[in-house]
C-alpha cells in the first residue's frame, strides 16, 4: 500500500521505542496518569487536537478530512497493565514491580500512534473525520470503555463506525484474523455465601454444615448451563474459589463463600441465566436448612462485530498484509469492554498476530513472560489506518 512516501522501516524503528518505553513504565487500570501525559507530548509534537481526563486519564484525538464530514469513524485503544511480576529478560522490562503489560495494551497504544502518523501523511485520501481513542481501565469492571461513553467522551451519535486490535499470539506476525457476528463472550462475576451452622466435626446432625451444601452447589449450578440453555448458545459457568470462614479438621464452618464466573454469546438468555442461578442457590441451601447470598456483578456484554465493516475492514488489512495472510477466528469465551461500543455503534475488533517461534515469542496473555514480536507493530499501525482511510 502507498504511505505517501512515509519511510515504513524508520516509522517501525520510531514507534518499536514507544512501545517499549509504554512497556517500561505500566499502570494498572484507571491510574495510567503516566501514561497518559506520555501521549500527549506525542500528539502535542505532532501537532494533534485531543480533549484528556475522560474516565480519568482518557485522550480523545482528532484528525478531520480536509472535506466537510458531519460524522466520524473512531479508532480506539486501551492503556492499562496487569497486577503481574514481570519475568523476561529484556532491556525494555517494567520498571514497576508486580506490574506488566502482560495483555499487549502498550501495543495497542503504539499502533494507534502509528495510525496518527500515517493519516497525517495522508490526510488528503481521507473522507471522513477520524477520532482516536486511548482508553484507561479495560481490564477493570465497568471497563473504561463504558465510563467514557457515560461521560461523553465523543459524540456517540455521531460514530459511524468504530474498531480496534488486539494482539494475539497465537498467530503468527505477519496475520490477522477477522470474524463478523458475536465474537467473545459476555462476562459476569458470580458471588455466593452460604449461610449455615457451624459446631463440632464430629456430630454433624448439630449442624448445617455449609460445606456439604457447597459441595451439591458446585456439582448442581452445571445444569443451569446444560440443561436450562439452548445448546446452540454458547455458555460457560466456572466456579473458581470457594473458602470456609473459620472450620478446621474436626470443625464444621457456618460459612463458605464461592466465586465464579458466566459467560455467554447471547444477551437474553445472559440475564434469565442470572435469575436461575439466583433461584437454584436459594432452593438448594433452604432444601438443607441454610440460606444463600448470591450477588452477580454485571460485566461486560457479548462483543458483536458488524458484518458489513469486518468485510470493509478484511479488505482494507488486506491491501497491507495480503488478503492469504487475513484468517476466519473461531468465537471466544473471553471478554472485552470494547463490547460496550459495539452495544452501540457498529464496530469490529480485529486480531493482530505477534508470535514468532524462531525468536521464542510464543507466551500468552496475561502471563509473565508475555512479550511480541515487534514487527508486527507497523503492521497494525497500518491496517488501522488503512481501514480509515480506504
Amino acid at each position: 500500500m502507498n504511505w505517501n512516501g512515509i519511510d515504513l522501516r524508520s516509522l517501525s524503528g520510531d514507534l518499536i521505542e514507544l512501545r517499549r518505553h509504554l512497556h517500561a513504565h505500566p499502570e494498572l487500570s484507571f491510574q495510567e496518569e503516566n501514561t497518559s501525559a506520555f501521549i500527549c507530548r506525542q500528539l502535542d509534537t505532532w501537532g494533534v487536537e485531543y480533549t484528556k481526563g475522560w474516565a480519568g486519564h482518557g485522550i480523545v484525538a482528532t484528525i478531520n478530512a480536509m472535506i466537510p464530514s458531519y460524522d466520524f469513524i473512531a479508532l480506539r485503544a486501551d492503556m492499562d497493565a496487569l497486577p503481574i511480576e514481570e519475568k523476561n529478560d529484556v532491556p525494555y522490562k517494567s520498571h514497576n514491580p508486580g506490574v506488566m503489560h502482560a495483555c499487549g495494551h502498550d501495543v495497542h497504544v503504539t499502533c494507534l500512534l502509528g495510525a496518527i502518523r500515517l493519516i497525517q501523511a495522508n490526510v488528503s485520501r481521507l473522507r471522513a473525520n477520524v477520532k482516536f481513542i486511548f482508553q484507561p481501565g479495560e481490564e477493570q469492571l465497568p471497563g473504561g470503555a463504558f465510563r467514557m461513553m457515560e461521560e461523553g467522551a465523543f459524540e456517540v451519535e455521531k460514530c459511524r463506525e468504530i474498531y480496534a486490535l488486539h494482539v494475539f499470539p497465537s498467530m503468527e506476525t505477519g496475520k490477522i484474523g477477522m470474524r463478523s457476528g458475536p465474537y467473545m463472550a459476555s462476562s459476569d462475576e458470580i458471588y455466593i455465601t452460604i449461610k449455615g451452622q457451624g459446631g463440632h466435626g464430629g456430630m454433624p446432625h448439630q449442624t448445617i454444615d455449609p460445606i456439604m451444601i457447597a459441595g451439591h452447589l458446585i456439582i448442581g449450578i452445571q445444569a443451569v448451563v446444560s440443561r436450562r440453555s439452548d445448546p446452540t448458545i454458547p455458555c460457560v459457568l466456572t466456579l473458581g474459589k470457594i473458602y470456609s470462614e473459620g472450620g478446621a479438621t474436626n470443625v464444621i464452618p457456618s460459612v463458605v463463600r464461592l466465586e465464579g464466573t458466566f459467560r455467554t454469546m447471547d444477551e437474553k438468555w445472559r440475564f434469565e441465566a442470572h435469575n436461575l442461578i439466583h433461584r437454584y442457590c436459594q432452593s438448594l441451601a433452604e432444601a438443607h436448612g441454610a440460606s444463600a447470598e448470591v450477588n452477580i456483578i454485571q460485566g461486560y456484554p457479548v462483543l458483536i462485530n458488524d458484518e458489513e465493516l469486518v468485510t470493509k475492514a478484511t479488505e482494507a488489512v488486506s491491501q497491507v498484509v495480503g488478503a492469504d495472510h487475513v484468517e476466519h477466528l473461531p468465537i471466544r469465551m473471553t471478554s472485552e469492554d470494547f463490547a460496550w461500543y459495539t452495544q452501540k455503534i457498529r464496530g469490529c475488533f480485529f486480531r493482530l498476530g505477534t508470535s514468532n517461534k524462531e525468536r521464542g515469542i510464543t507466551s500468552g496473555v496475561h502471563t509473565a513472560t508475555f512479550d511480541v514480536d515487534e514487527d508486527s507493530i507497523i503492521i497494525g499501525a497500518q491496517a488501522l489506518a488503512a481501514i480509515c482511510l480506504k
